[in-house]
């Protein structure tokens, strides 16, 4: 019986033996790391371990390196002679912006009107103003070579399409920024102080309900305004009005400074327009002002991170 028994233990010790080499050999879908290949998973309850600063400047060196290449393969889709240069990280704190000299009125503590952001960094803005056109091609360009840009909008030309304007707004990661062009695009030093107000509040209240947000960049029609125009933009919560330094055409540029050119800061307005109304699309237009801006060695900037 002695002899029987201890061939029953030597056979229950082979038996564990082989079942424990065998788990260890596949690690068992439960096993720490089982199916990963690298460091075991953190227990239950545990976070994963922080990732090394190498780790990280690896991630980002990659993530920025697959971008610079989306951007240049959008740039020859679109028929771009460069790729447009990348903007810099934004200021941690935005400049402090007055209106510019020439352009005063007589009021005090009336929202600033400029047509250049103070910055040393070779950045220009892109603003597209009324909402007349409405080619979705401008949306998947813009979207696919990643470059920001500001829409001021005018309620009557706008309103025949609001959802054009809300997928505009979500295109990009960052958003695309819908400010105030008045109700009705009127020449508004013509109005009165009432007329002006109804204008400009109107499509605050518009902007409000149909994108969610009120605006507080107001742009006037044709870069026109009076002290009751800025007094009105700022009872209706506007804080700054970015006029312009120069204007995008499809076939050329047009310059407000003597010297023909860009500088840093500088803001570039544009219209909503098609073929119908100019020598060109959109499309064109974006590629004679990018082609303009990427040759003189200027990255196109969010405004909203500068105002």
């Amino acid at each position: 019986m002695a002899k029987g028994h201890s061939r029953r233990a030597l056979g229950a010790a082979l038996l564990v033996a082989a079942l424990t080499s065998t788990a260890a050999c596949s690690g068992g879908s439960d096993a720490p790391g089982a199916g990963t290949g690298g460091a075991p998973a953190p227990a239950a309850g545990q976070q994963a371990p922080a990732k090394t600063a190498a780790q990280l400047a690896r991630e980002k060196k990659a993530a920025l390196a697959k971008r610079r290449a989306a951007r240049a393969a959008a740039a020859k889709k679109w028929g771009l002679r460069l790729t447009p240069l990348e903007a810099p990280a934004p200021p941690r704190t935005k400049p402090r912006i007055t209106t510019r000299k020439g352009f005063e009125t007589d009021g005090e503590g009336l929202p600033p009107v400029f047509t250049t952001v103070p910055t040393k960094e070779k950045i220009v803005f892109l603003t597209i103003d009324d909402g007349a056109e409405k080619d979705p091609e401008l949306i998947r360009m813009m979207a696919e070579l990643d470059i920001p840009y500001s829409a001021f909008l005018s309620d009557y030309v706008v309103s025949d399409d609001y959802a054009y304007f809300a997928k505009m707004q979500k295109s990009q990661p960052r958003g695309v920024s819908l400010h105030n062009h008045t109700l009705n695009h009127k020449y508004l030093p013509g109005l009165s102080y009432a007329r002006q107000k109804r204008e400009i509040c109107g499509m605050q209240d518009v902007i409000e309900k149909k994108y969610g947000k009120r605006p507080e960049l107001f742009r006037p029609p044709y870069g026109n305004y009076n002290e009751d125009t800025l007094r009105a933009a700022k009872s209706c919560g506007v804080k700054a009005v970015p006029l312009w330094a120069s204007e995008a055409f499809p076939d050329h540029m047009e310059w407000r400074e003597w010297d023909r050119d860009l500088h840093p800061g500088d803001i570039v307005l544009t219209h909503f327009r098609g073929e119908e109304d100019w020598k060109g699309s959109m499309p064109d237009m974006i590629r004679r002002a990018m082609n303009v801006i990427t040759s003189k060695g200027y990255a196109v900037a969010r405004l909203e991170d500068y105002v």
